[in-house]
């Protein structure tokens, strides 16, 4: 009787592929995002209204920092308007990339339990970081009419601009889930580091105030290119278009080697936990 010999080798990463897999378990991300809309505000007296007492508790303590105790040239525009509208882009940001650094560990049990591309948790959070993300929008918009701001037909570009900065949120998010795995020291280092990036992140001052030997290295941060671009489109502020181009490079390399790394550590993560 011939004996049948299985071979197993390490197949080739073919991203195209993992990419239509994520796409047929469509369901299953809907689910997890279900399942965390309702986990994150169970049990407590205000539920989602929390969603706006975070950001207006963030935006009110950078007005302060930046415009009262420092008083940052703003381009005339109001300090709590100049705040609010850096303030959309990073908390979306840091929500996104706070919750992918513990998402794999909060989704153990199904992770051991079934097979499916792991790189949907990561990719869950990013969407429910959407409803964070409309929330401060509407905020924006209430103080855009407190204060009876002009607007022109650039803030039309708040929505092309929106996906760049979810994909970079994401790119982030894949990287620091991935790396919270391998790495476990990564679940301490990630709050000191978002700490650090809210401050060395434009949101309560402009990259002009930056001294220009600077300018460099604060463009490598993709959040500096999409602050600043997302303000000039809402409310005609300076900008530099070259910070943009340094956003979408950074973001797309970021994006492409993650998504490539954590396909990489996807057939380990299930020991690992």
């Amino acid at each position: 009787m011939q004996k049948q010999i299985e071979i197993i080798a390490n197949s080739p990463i073919r991203v195209g592929a993992h990419f239509k897999e994520v796409l047929e378990y469509k369901s299953l991300i809907l689910e997890l995002c279900k399942r965390d809309l309702k986990a994150r505000y169970a049990q407590t007296f205000l539920g989602l209204a929390w969603t706006l007492i975070n950001p207006l508790i963030s935006v009110l303590l950078l007005f302060f920092v930046f415009g009262v105790v420092i008083k940052t040239n703003t381009q005339g525009v109001p300090p709590l308007l100049f705040v609010l509208a850096g303030l959309c882009v990073w908390n979306f940001f840091s929500r996104v990339v706070s919750d992918s650094s513990q998402s794999l560990f909060g989704a153990q049990t199904i992770v051991k339990k079934i097979y499916f591309p792991r790189i949907i948790i990561p990719l869950s959070k990013a969407i429910i970081g959407i409803v964070d993300l409309f929330i401060v929008l509407v905020l924006l918009g209430f103080i855009l009419w407190y204060y009876q701001y002009p607007v022109s037909w650039r803030i039309l570009w708040i929505f092309p601009l929106m996906i760049g900065i979810i994909l970079s949120s994401l790119a982030v998010g894949i990287w620091v889930s991935a790396l919270s795995i391998r790495f476990r020291d990564f679940n301490q280092i990630v709050p000191i580091v978002l700490r650090i990036g809210m401050f060395i992140s434009p949101i309560g001052y402009s990259l002009s105030t930056v001294p220009a030997h600077y300018h460099w290295w604060y463009q490598l941060n993709p959040l500096t290119g999409w602050i600043e671009t997302f303000r000039r489109a809402v409310l005609g502020t300076d900008g530099s278009p070259a910070s943009l181009w340094y956003a979408v490079i950074v973001s797309v390399l970021l994006l492409i080697s993650g998504t490539y790394y954590f396909i990489r550590m996807d057939k380990y993560i299930g020991d690992i936990l």
